[in-house]
């Protein structure tokens, strides 16, 4: 044994050197991961006017100078009268107030767009390539800073324009989502689980059962999207588009918030159910006899004692099966979210887009100016994930204190 002390001591160094080492790899991908999302985020943009503010003037007051009647005389001016109506229509511009006339001045005559974008790191480590860059191929244009991730970006709706387009309609999307998807399957998986652990019998058929369980775990997200465009979107079309309650717009044909958290719910669902086995297994069953032995019931005990017992680990797995779905997309684009949503959806029955399809959408467009929006809602994405784990976790660790406690 003393001989092959050393040796030992040598390999237990060594595969504790490995671990390490992976973990260091990990971190490091994870850093690289956030660095790309945050280069494309931040950094200096090139923005050129359609007419200068400077021609704009008026009796030699600038643009930025004049009152709300010279501004609704300069909007007049310079766009079309079918807009011009449009605008009377949502509210007479005699009524609004100044700064709102000045935005719908900068926006539609001004008309300032970005045409070309740096990431961050050039901005602070090539700023001076940066700007003769933007000085031969766009001279007219003024060099700014600019964060794509704004307050703007996150109340606005989508936008043809990378400039002005935002997440609201798609943070929406994916709250209602995810919101049918957690009342769907929790309750079906735990239920579930607590049928195959404590009711069901050791034969063929649960076996079965069990074994198809595990393997679903398994199957491609986008078998699930297929199952859900097959069964929600079309079979069930007169329950998921509202027909069938007369509610929805009509226009949805199915492809609505409710067939997609149905879908990612079926999606969830084995892991959940995979998940509440192992925390029902974990109590040990000498709870359960003494539950017993004090005469309660087979449900009594489950309701009373494991349950509450095995309820932390549950949880846990439904959040970790949570986060898998919020960054779902193949499922989503076969049920049928929309690209371009510019409405907000008002229920369950409602036309939607959600933040992974917006993302996958803006990385596939022409438009470099794109790409960076996509990286400013990929940010967005990850602080909604991180909000909700970080409530279901505050939610679980209240609820072991409490048991502690009782």
């Amino acid at each position: 044994m003393s001989a092959n002390l050393p040796a030992r001591h040598r390999a237990g160094l060594l595969w504790r050197l490995v671990f390490h080492l992976a973990t260091a790899v990990a971190i490091v991908m994870l850093t690289a991961l956030l660095l790309t999302i945050v280069n494309r985020a931040f950094g200096l943009v090139a923005i050129e006017n359609a007419i200068d503010p400077a021609e704009l003037a008026r009796d030699g007051v600038p643009l930025e100078r004049m009152d709300g009647a010279a501004l609704t005389a300069v909007l007049a001016d310079h766009v079309s009268r079918g807009l011009l109506r449009r605008f009377e229509r949502d509210q007479p511009l005699a009524e609004r107030g100044r700064d709102e006339v000045y935005n719908l001045v900068v926006e539609r005559v001004v008309d300032p767009s970005v045409v070309q974008a740096w990431s961050l790191w050039d901005s602070l480590f090539r700023r001076r390539a940066v700007v003769a860059e933007a000085m031969s191929r766009h001279p007219g244009a003024r060099l700014v800073f600019r964060s794509w991730l704004t307050g703007s970006f996150i109340a606005d709706a989508q936008s043809s324009i990378p400039e002005d387009a935002g997440v609201r309609a798609a943070i929406k999307g994916s709250l209602g989502t995810i919101l049918i998807t957690i009342l769907f399957a929790f309750p079906v998986g735990v239920g579930a689980a607590i049928y195959l652990e404590e009711y069901a019998r050791d034969n063929r058929l649960n076996r079965i059962i069990q074994t198809n369980i595990n393997n679903l775990s398994g199957v491609p997200s986008i078998i699930y999207g297929m199952l859900g465009l097959t069964v929600f979107v079309r079979a069930m079309e007169p329950v998921t588009s509202g027909a069938l309650f007369g509610l929805g717009d009509g226009s949805a044909n199915g492809r609505t918030i409710l067939s997609a958290g149905l879908t990612l719910g079926l999606l969830i669902l084995p892991v959940i159910i995979i998940n509440a086995q192992e925390a029902i297994k974990a109590v040990p069953d000498s709870l359960r006899q003494s539950s017993y032995g004090l005469g309660a019931t087979k449900w009594q005990t489950i309701r009373h004692h494991v349950l509450p017992s095995s309820l932390d680990r549950i949880l846990t797995g439904t959040i970790l099966a949570t986060s898998r779905a919020i960054g779902e997309t193949a499922p989503m684009v076969v049920v049928g979210a929309s690209t371009l949503v510019t409405l907000d959806p008002t229920g369950p029955f409602s036309k939607f887009t959600t933040l992974p399809i917006q993302i996958y959408q803006w990385t596939a467009r022409p438009q470099a100016e794109f790409r960076n929006a996509a990286a400013a809602a990929i940010l967005v994405l990850l602080v909604l994930l991180l909000t909700l784990n970080a409530t279901a976790i505050l939610l679980r660790n209240y609820h072991a204190r409490k048991q502690v406690g009782a």
